[in-house]
């Protein structure tokens, strides 16, 4: 089979055969102590599911009772945990997207894992239920010391709240490294500057590659040394600068010079 990210949750889970390789969680193999290596291990693939004729907290109820010791207390603390102590006692037919997402987290981490495994968590959720996860997402590995894993094509939402990523193209792992790294991977940085007037700037006058933005903006992609005699040469010729800063390199742009533009899955 074609190794993707759900593949490779679903292998690392122990629901598909792994044919080569090896995979350790908090230092146990699953294939040899699988009971070991998955206890601590909480995890929702592709989406969340529940009876939607119970409520939020019958559905805990279901979920811990598959566990020794979960009581009443620890079913509280993870409502109040992924906050939804105002509608737990609804049914969860009436929930919307985000809280049947944060139900399915609760249920997850029921029995304090200290590895939480998400796949596309944030498929479907408007801007909001995105924020409202991320910051979830936050709050769990300080307050509940865990490990998260999330497997997503939202680079832009990945960047806001990851630490570490792993790139799989064609079924092969091309990179696992510090995000930092991946957005340093960029050799010549960008830099937006705003002129008097973009009108004013001829390609004649550099031999620099200049992309004219909107708002007399330009973007250039020039070492600190090569800044500093493209704003001489503007100077020279009339053109005022108001404003220069560093751009950022985005995730989304440094994974597609990575990966050459191939898609990634």
């Amino acid at each position: 089979m074609e190794l993707g990210k759900t593949t490779t949750i679903k292998i690392i889970l122990g629901l598909y055969k792994i044919n080569s390789g090896q995979v350790l969680i908090n230092g146990y193999d699953i294939k040899k102590d699988f009971k070991k290596a998955i206890e601590k291990v909480g995890a929702i693939i592709e989406s969340p599911e529940g009876y939607m004729y119970l409520s939020g907290y019958q559905n805990l109820k279901l979920s811990a009772d598959l566990y020794d010791n979960i009581g009443e207390k620890r079913i509280d603390e993870v409502v109040k945990l992924v906050g939804l102590q105002n509608r737990i006692h609804d049914k969860l037919s009436k929930y919307s997207l985000g809280m049947k997402q944060r139900l399915g987290i609760a249920k997850a981490i029921l029995h304090r894992p200290n590895v939480l495994i998400l796949d596309e968590p944030t498929n479907g959720l408007d801007p909001e239920g995105i924020k409202d996860l991320r910051d979830l997402l936050k709050r769990l590995v300080k307050e509940e010391k865990m490990a998260v894993l999330v497997s997503s094509h939202n680079l832009s939402e990945l960047e806001s709240f990851c630490t570490r990523v792993c790139i799989i193209q064609n079924g092969k792992v091309v990179e696992e490294t510090e995000i930092s790294n991946i957005k340093n991977m960029e050799t010549t940085p960008r830099y937006i500057i705003e002129v008097s007037d973009v009108k004013d700037i001829k390609q004649s006058i550099t031999d620099k590659k200049i992309e004219i933005l909107e708002d007399n903006k330009i973007r250039v992609s020039l070492s600190p040394k090569e800044v500093y005699e493209f704003l001489t040469i503007l100077k020279s010729n009339g053109i005022d600068v108001y404003e220069i800063k560093k751009e950022e390199v985005s995730l989304e742009d440094a994974f597609l010079k990575r990966t050459g533009g191939n898609e990634i899955v």
